[in-house]
Formats: structure tokens, sequence, C-alpha cells
């Protein structure tokens, strides 16, 4: 079977795991007062982390156009696997869909099967749904299967964050303005996870960045079943010293089949801001 694996660019896959690199990225763009930032491998994170402290109206981000994913199932592949950020979060779903059935229209009589994967996560959570199908699809899984078993490790797939600032999420409209301003006021860090359709819940909070990982830890730790079977993926946002830090204390309490550590991208740099820590598993 000959296939390729498509993911948004808020897919932030690890160096160290067997899928980098052979994955197609398709940027989203995000704009602050005015100035466009595409996040692909021109997206500069230090200018924009500076951009975003410095202005007073808040980053958007807009998903890729149809065209771009149509343009992105070329090619003389058997099936492709495209992996986007939740549908609950961003348009990129849907903008996948319609460039598969606008694919279709103009190729009718292609035999290609194209899957879209609606990650209900983001970030290492998508990342970690590439490497599922890179790895069942190298064992030579039909592409059926292959659909059924990265479905049914979504369903079981969990992630978490916390972050600095409650600002972002507040911004584009995922937060009360109430609970961001309590929030900042008294140093509250949230730890959140998002539910099955990818909505984001708040799971509990602690005073300080540190005691509120320590929590998510813990949590992550108690409500993950058989352990040692699964991957976890960290990402960051221009913060690898935390990243290790969390990795280390994880460690303490679990043995994971493997930890892996990456730096976000643009998108998950604009939600979850400098400083952010993004868990799936």
């Amino acid at each position: 079977m000959k296939y390729k694996i498509v993911a948004d660019s808020c897919c932030d896959i690890s160096k160290e795991c067997e899928v980098y690199g052979k994955v197609d990225i398709i940027p989203l763009t995000l704009t602050l007062e005015g100035k466009d930032y595409i996040d692909d491998e021109t997206f500069n994170q230090k200018e924009f982390i500076d951009h975003v402290a410095a202005a007073s109206d808040c980053a958007r981000s807009a998903c890729p156009s149809p065209q771009s994913y149509m343009n992105a199932y070329e090619g003389d592949y058997d099936c492709v696997f495209v992996v986007t950020l939740s549908g609950n979060l961003s348009g990129s779903y849907n903008s996948a869909m319609t460039g598969k059935n606008m694919y279709f229209e103009e190729h009718p009589e292609d035999k290609k099967k194209i899957h879209v994967f609606d990650s209900c996560s983001a970030s290492c959570g998508e990342a970690n749904l590439t490497q599922k199908i890179y790895e069942l699809a190298e064992k030579g899984l039909e592409f059926e299967e292959v659909v059924q078993q990265v479905e049914e490790y979504s369903l079981e797939m969990k992630t978490y964050f916390v972050i600095e600032t409650l600002e972002p999420l507040r911004k584009n409209g995922r937060l009360s303005n109430l609970k961001a301003i309590v929030a900042s006021v008294l140093n509250i860090k949230p730890y959140m996870s998002a539910t099955d359709e990818g909505i984001i819940i708040q799971l509990g909070q602690a005073r300080g960045m540190e005691r509120s990982l320590k929590k998510m830890i813990e949590y992550i730790v108690e409500n993950t079943k058989n352990i040692e079977e699964k991957v976890l993926a960290i990402s960051h946002v221009n913060c690898l010293e935390r990243a290790i830090w969390v990795k280390e204390e994880i460690l303490k309490m679990a043995k994971f089949k493997n930890i892996t550590i990456a730096d976000t991208a643009g998108v998950s740099t604009l939600y979850a801001n400098d400083g952010g820590i993004i868990v799936a598993v």
C-alpha cells in the first residue's frame, strides 16, 4: 500500500518520532494587528511571542483552505490519511473534508482512498495519531484496518495542558472573562483537558505553575490505563527545561513505553502561550 500522511500545522511532532519529516504539513495562518504569520518552516516563534506580549489586540488563527488540502491529496498514492486539530476548536477538519469532496469531483476516476481523522485534540495529540498511522501502515495493514485502529486509539487518547496565562483562550472565546481575571490575580494555574469531542474543560487548579503541573502529572498517572504500553508526548512553548522537568517527574511515578518532547509550531504557540506545557497519552 502506497500511502501519504497529511496533517495541519497544529501537529507538533517530536524529532524523536519515526514519523518526523514524513508528514505533509498544511499550514494555518496566524494574524495579529494586521500582520500574517504563516505556520510553516518560516514561522519565527520568538518574534511571534514578543509580538503577542506587546500587542493590545489578540492573535487569530485561520484554518487552511479546502484547496490546500485538495492539493495535498494529489499524487500517486493508494490512500491518504489526514489528521486535523479538534473540529470544536478549528475549521481545519471541515476544510479537509471539503477538500476531499473537491478532489473526487475533480478526479472522479481516481480510486484513491482518503480518510480525515478529527483528532479531537491538538499539538502532541495530533502527533501521536500520525505516529500511530505510520506504525500501522508500515506493518502493511490495509486502509480500513488502519482507519479502525487509529479511530479506536484516538478515543482512548487524552490531552492535558497547563499554561501561564488564560488570556489567549479568553480572547478567543474559550473561557469566561471572570475565570481568566480571577486566575491571573490569584496566580491560579488550572490544569486542563478536553472531552472526547475535543472541547476544553478544567480538571483542577493550583497556585503557581509547578504545583499545577504536579497535579496534572498525578492526574495523568492515576487515570491512564496500561501505562507501560502507552506513548506519552509532551510539547512545550519555548520552555524545554520545564518540559524535561515534567518528563522526569512523570518517570518518578510511572514507566511509559516512551516519552517524547517537541517544541510547538505557531498554532499551539498562540493558544498555549509562552511557557505552556501540553501532554497527550
